[in-house]
């Protein structure tokens, strides 16, 4: 390939993605030469942001158990970086006919970027043979498909569930039970008003967080902003009614408006006990409440979401990261196998669990009896996987576009000012939609 056509390239790579030009230049980079790996030592290169994958991953390649038969004596080669920067040396280097990764982390708002012109068709191994013998028993496929293909598998699921103080809930005389949102915001807005006390949190920081937090809700209450097609169904009452959800319950002090669910205005929000119940997921066990209020251990619980009064699912989710395989390379092979025995065996999924806390993807193993045991002692020795499994069995669908990103940046505005009280909902989701259509042509 010209070296001045993969300068451009490169840097194209290095403003946040290479869109339309990444795909032919890709394909015209060609294959590796060398021999594939069939058996042996197989050093694999893997790429992530998270110290917690890397653990894993060196745990389970010294897990005899989960190792037996293997042809491969499996070692990492680890490179650590920032979600968007892995994507985009990714890209870069594969351009560049560079050192690519054998095994790579995709945070799932970062997976839109490959799906741009064939870049995920050109880069990674199609799952479908992969993953077809488990059915519909494998979740969260669907946010790393493109066209139907799924190139990733989720680590955790990110299942979102209901986080409240126990003792709080005593305290102020709060149902743990309450079947609906709208009986959430009317008992949050009296705490509200008699003890400063709130009963959720919207984000409004950056257009991340403030999307993201829509979205959860939106998925739950069944809508989406794209479907299978990859066809925008922002444009829809569930939108209108979630959006207006938030925006009461911010406007009464129900749900509190934070920066985001981890910061400062957070942590003070938990300490004080002005925070007594938020809908996150699974992981904000440990990177939300254990980092933030350790010393609150025993005192919280979780229960399923309580349901929008017009419809929905018990569950949500929010977040997540895939790993996909990179194909045409000399270990793709070994690094497909690795990733077939760490994600998509039980005794694999369970180590994720153990040692990073992990939700398995594999529907059946929320009745494992070795994983529904399981006490969480943050959670006052409560056994957590009646909750997850209750969540799983109704864990809504999420899919991307390419154009998630533009999405989320021109949305992320307008729900503020609806949030604010600038505007109405209605307004807010017509301008955010506007905007999109103007940057979007289909």
């Amino acid at each position: 390939m010209p070296e001045l056509s993969r300068r451009v390239l490169i840097r194209a790579a290095g403003r946040g993605g290479l869109g339309l030009l990444a795909a032919p230049a890709l394909a015209a980079c060609g294959t590796s030469s060398a021999a594939p790996l069939r058996s042996g030592p197989a050093q694999i290169g893997l790429w992530t942001h998270d110290p917690d994958y890397i653990n894993t991953f060196r745990t389970a390649i010294k897990d005899a158990g989960l190792m037996r038969g293997s042809r491969f004596d499996f070692g990492l080669n680890v490179t650590s970086s920032a979600p968007a920067d892995i994507v985009t040396r990714m890209i870069a280097q594969a351009v560049a006919d560079g050192n690519t990764p054998d095994l790579v982390g995709l945070n799932v708002d970062q997976f839109p970027r490959v799906m741009h012109s064939s870049i995920a068709e050109s880069l990674f191994a199609d799952l479908s043979d992969t993953v077809r013998p488990f059915g519909d028993d494998l979740l969260k496929l669907s946010p790393y498909s493109v066209d139907g293909v799924p190139y990733g598998l989720e680590s955790g699921n990110a299942i979102t569930v209901l986080y409240y103080r126990q003792d709080l809930f005593d305290k102020y005389r709060v149902p743990e039970a309450l079947q609906t949102w709208e009986e959430f915001l009317d008992y949050g807005a009296r705490l509200s008003t008699e003890h400063k006390v709130s009963l959720g949190m919207i984000s409004t920081g950056d257009n991340g967080s403030i999307v993201n937090g829509f979205l959860q809700f939106l998925l739950q209450r069944g809508g989406g902003f794209f479907n299978a097609a990859g066809d925008l169904t922002l444009d829809s009452p569930e939108a209108l009614e979630v959006l207006e959800f938030m925006t009461r319950g911010v406007h009464s002090g129900a749900l509190m408006a934070l920066p985001d669910p981890y910061g400062s205005a957070c942590a003070a929000a938990l300490k004080s006990g002005r925070l007594a119940a938020t809908a996150m997921p699974n992981w904000y066990n440990a990177a939300g409440l254990q980092a933030n209020v350790p010393e609150q251990k025993g005192r919280w619980r979780i229960r399923t979401l309580p349901r929008f009064s017009g419809g929905g699912h018990i569950a949500s989710t929010m977040g997540g990261t895939a790993f996909a395989a990179l194909k045409d390379k000399p270990n793709s092979e070994a690094a497909l196998e690795l990733l077939r025995r760490v994600y998509l065996s039980r005794e694999g999924q369970i180590l994720r669990y153990r040692f990073g806390g992990y939700l398995p993807t594999l529907e059946p193993l929320y009745k494992d009896p070795e994983l529904v045991g399981t006490k969480d002692e943050y959670l006052g020795g409560q056994k957590a996987f009646g909750i997850y499994r209750a969540a799983a069995a109704d864990l809504p669908l999420f899919y991307q576009d390419a154009s998630m990103q533009v999405l989320s940046d021109v949305l992320g505005g307008p729900v503020l000012d609806a949030l604010k009280g600038r505007t109405s909902p209605t307004a807010a989701l017509k301008a955010g939609l506007k905007a999109y259509r103007q940057q979007v042509k289909r």
